[in-house]
């Protein structure tokens, strides 16, 4: 059987952390921003790690 290849779109926006959670950006930071609180946008920054719920998904998108 050949490998699985890595889903392209996936391994720009997901890193794997040195335990084997996947960490992701949050959505709403690229455009818009004036009508955004400041509070808002300081929120938004930083990555988060992925739900469990979405974890085996993108897994398998990561060819891992």
């Amino acid at each position: 059987m050949p490998k699985m290849k890595t889903h392209s779109g996936a391994k720009k926006r997901f890193k794997v952390t040195g335990s084997g959670k996947i960490k992701r950006n949050r959505a709403r930071m690229r455009h818009l921003m004036r009508k955004k609180t400041t509070k808002a946008k300081r929120g938004l920054r930083g990555a988060v790690v992925v739900h469990a719920a979405e974890h085996a998904r993108i897994e398998r998108l990561l060819a891992m």
